[in-house]
């Protein structure tokens, strides 16, 4: 199964308003990226991904989990733009810094790293599991 993490800027929507609702969880809409996009239409329900405070906070607070495939995002009539519905999981025990993981040598390839613009991206099974220990989380 592959993993993501989606970026969102905590003061627009952050991880209290994930957790806020509930199992039913939402739509990760408003994304206008082809390549995140493509990401999200590559998303299978069951996945996980990391839920990331961008601009402010700059670090992964949580996991969610893809619960809905990618469909028409409801903020656009435009059919060119998708989003995925997904569902909080949990918070990670100790929030994981950009600065730690760009500290981390193991790291050093990862997305995040590499294209820290892109709201939405894959995110390898070896990072996953280093970065669930990061944050004192179980993967």
């Amino acid at each position: 199964m592959a993993h993501w993490l989606f970026k969102s800027e905590p003061d627009v929507f952050g991880w209290d308003d994930q957790v806020a609702l509930g199992d039913k969880g939402g739509p990760w809409d408003g994304v206008r990226n082809y390549q995140a996009r493509n990401n999200m239409r590559a998303m299978k329900v069951g996945e996980t991904g990391f839920f990331y405070h961008s601009r402010s906070g700059l670090e992964i607070v949580g996991i969610v989990e893809v619960i809905g495939e990618a469909q028409q995002d409801p903020t656009t009539d435009d059919p060119r733009w998708d989003c995925v519905t997904v569902r909080s999981l949990r918070p990670l025990a100790r929030p994981v810094s950009l600065e730690r993981i760009k500290a981390t040598p193991e790291l050093s390839e990862m997305v995040l790293v590499r294209n820290s613009r892109l709201s939405v991206q894959p995110v390898t099974d070896a990072e996953w599991q280093l970065l669930c220990e990061m944050g004192g989380t179980e993967a």
